[in-house]
């Protein structure tokens, strides 16, 4: 089986204003794949792009083996989507919505609409105007959901969601790539793509960055340390330490960071009657801003 998602040289201007450039992106099938970057990086262009909503001005994309300009049609048969600007026909009830969404797909089963309405907690019997940003994030959702896509591409999915609905959502996400199907999630909610992604790419001013498993970008992170000693003990000792920056000392208690081998750092301590030791591990935001102030320190250079 091929890539789920496949784009070459991917570019998108609007006039003068970038808005992708040069995107190689290749999601295997079965896999979370976070799209990480903040607003205005490229994320919903990417998308817009997949569903051939708007047009490249480079480049070409596939989507389930599918040109995404020569088979829109077909693509959007078998991919949910959920917008991050969602619009909604708000003189409906959200059950006249599913109903009308279904009879466009000529979905016979309503079934699975009924289910994830109940998981997500959402009553469709409510017009659409009157419902809450969290309760029509909840609608998007089944919209997207309930004709059992192969393909997931979520933009911001979880937004205005409420913390046991949005728990809700990641079993539904773990449960599609058990069955084999694949999700595109495109946020800046990190923790959020940290906790469901198996690959995430980091997009920055239009351009991928860097394309990497979860495990394997924690790696890149600064990993702080406390170290609580009997005695005050000399910051030299700390500072000079190959891969250790941000040494601070309070009495006996030292906080640093470190990127690389803790050995160094341990060895040190072993020196010193060492009475506890705490270590932070790095999230994701740590390893994501880190590459944009890589990116404006490469800028400036």
């Amino acid at each position: 089986m091929g890539d789920a998602i496949h784009t070459e040289g991917l570019t998108k201007y609007y006039g003068r204003n970038r808005g992708i450039a040069e995107l190689d992106l290749a999601v295997r099938p079965g896999q979370v794949f976070g799209f990480l970057g903040p607003n205005g990086a490229g994320k919903t262009t990417t998308i817009r792009l997949l569903l051939d909503l708007i047009r490249p001005t480079g480049g070409r994309a596939e989507v389930l083996g599918m040109d995404t300009r020569a088979h829109s049609v077909e693509i959007r048969r078998r991919v949910g989507y959920l917008s991050g600007e969602l619009a909604l026909y708000e003189n409906l009830t959200g059950r006249e919505l599913l109903e009308y969404i279904a009879n466009l797909r000529g979905l016979g089963d309503r079934r699975l609409a009924g289910e994830l309405c109940a998981r997500l907690d959402l009553d469709p019997g409510h017009h659409v105007h009157d419902l809450s940003r969290g309760n029509k994030q909840k609608l998007g959702l089944v919209l997207a959901l309930m004709h059992h896509p192969e393909l997931l591409i979520l933009d911001e999915p979880t937004s205005g969601l409420d913390p046991l609905v949005q728990q809700e959502f990641h079993r539904i996400v773990r449960q599609a790539t058990a069955e084999g199907r694949t999700v595109f999630l495109s946020s800046h909610v990190l923790s959020e793509v940290e906790r469901m992604a198996d690959q995430v790419g980091i997009i920055r001013d239009g351009r991928l960055v860097d394309l990497l498993q979860v495990s394997a970008l924690k790696t890149h992170a600064l990993r702080r340390f406390e170290l609580d000693f009997a005695r005050p003990v000399p910051a030299a000792v700390f500072e000079r330490l190959p891969g250790v920056v941000e040494v601070t000392v309070s009495g006996g208690v030292v906080r640093c960071a470190i990127q690389g081998s803790v050995d160094p750092l341990i060895k040190a301590a072993a020196g010193y009657e060492l009475v506890n030791l705490v270590s932070h591990e790095p999230d994701l935001e740590e390893v994501f801003l880190a590459y944009y102030r890589r990116g404006t320190t490469d800028a400036a250079a």
